[in-house]
């Protein structure tokens, strides 16, 4: 990796607020010597924006349409192989089924007169008292009785089949994603009814842009991920799938997630970090002095987490504290590097607690 030499921070004193500022840790000795080190900066790693992914998951949808008469689950439930998760009005269906079976009933009577038909021609037969082509006849009118069950038992088969569909049940165990129906709706074949995913099977998902896909496949197993909340792990099993996306030009990386983690969902931002040269850095880094080689560092102490938001406090022009909101990167030691939010100069607040009740307005 390239040999970083931090500006150590010069420290001022706030009015009133007793706190310490710091300059942005930027490697200015790198900005300037980047030609000379071109070979340890072939070495840098390249950080992608990457979501949590369930690799089984299913959205049911409905094969029929009806009232949504029952609706067993919500988001958030965890449902077992074969659980019934809603039901749709099947009265039509069921008088569709009585129907045919009132149909075969009476296709089945029919058989049997043809049946008993037939074997008294065949005794006449026998006797002389009727002719061939009339034992023909009552051949010909028990083979269309038989036909005539056949068919009426294939579509009492399809009727009862098709109360199936009425009732959604889970393919596998799971958890509930999402449930865009409530009690009343009306399916309609296609209608997404509910979505789940299988909790134990995760993994992390980003696009490699088509210049770096073979450096990446060359060196999958330096391939690590981090996500929010979640140590940086080196990847056990990752996968570059071999097709590329003809609109982004880009590649999927799977990255598998171990087992058992807790508090991990589908949805979530994570971030993959990848073998890549300094220039793909600045191309997706997006730091202001990226494309010079150089990258900015805070203390993590300087970091402000509150609810959605992560950000720090940077001093104005006129030494006052104003909280921005920042974009992170990897993790390393007692820093962590900024990736959009702050340029290397500007000073940052190390402790952002010792503002006290007083905090500053938000910067623009």
């Amino acid at each position: 990796m390239m040999n970083r030499r931090f500006l150590l921070a010069t420290a001022i004193t706030l009015t009133g607020l007793g706190t310490a500022p710091v300059w942005a840790n930027a490697d200015v000795a790198a900005v300037k010597s980047v030609a000379a080190q071109a070979s340890a900066a072939g070495a840098q790693e390249v950080s992608l924006d990457a979501v949590v992914e369930a690799v089984r998951q299913a959205t049911l949808s409905a094969q029929v349409p009806g009232a949504i008469v029952n609706l067993n689950v919500k988001a958030g439930d965890r449902v077992r192989v074969g659980q019934e998760l809603l039901r749709i009005d099947a009265s039509a269906a069921q008088q569709n089924v009585a129907g045919s079976s009132a149909q075969l009933e009476a296709a089945q009577a029919g058989l049997r007169v043809a049946s008993q038909e037939l074997a008294r021609q065949r005794q006449l037969f026998e006797k002389q008292y009727i002719s061939q082509g009339a034992l023909e006849r009552a051949q010909a009118q028990f083979e269309a009785a038989q036909a005539q069950v056949q068919a009426q038992q294939a579509q009492t088969r399809a009727a009862q089949t098709q109360t199936g569909f009425f009732s959604v049940r889970a393919p596998f165990n799971g958890v509930v994603s999402d449930v865009p129906v409530t009690l009343g709706d009306m399916a309609m074949p296609g209608r997404p009814l509910v979505t789940l995913h299988d909790p134990s099977a995760l993994r992390v998902s980003a696009a490699v842009p088509q210049s770096m896909i073979e450096g990446v496949r060359q060196q999958l197993k330096a391939v690590r991920y981090e996500i929010a909340g979640h140590t940086s792990v080196a990847a056990a099993s990752v996968q570059l799938l071999p097709s590329v996306d003809p609109v982004t030009h880009t590649a999927q990386l799977r990255v598998a997630l171990p087992a058992g983690v807790e508090g991990l969902v589908p949805g979530m931002f994570a971030r993959v970090w990848v073998p890549g040269s300094s220039a793909s850095a600045a191309a997706q880094n997006g730091a202001k002095d990226a494309a010079q080689g150089g990258r900015v560092f805070l203390p993590l102490t300087a970091i402000v987490r509150r609810a959605e938001m992560t950000g720090v406090y940077v001093m104005d022009a006129k030494g006052q504290p104003r909280l921005r909101q920042v974009r992170l990167g990897r993790t390393s030691g007692q820093t962590v590097e900024v990736l959009t939010g702050v340029n290397a100069g500007e000073q940052v607040v190390t402790e952002p607690a010792s503002l006290g009740k007083k905090l500053p307005k938000a910067a623009p």
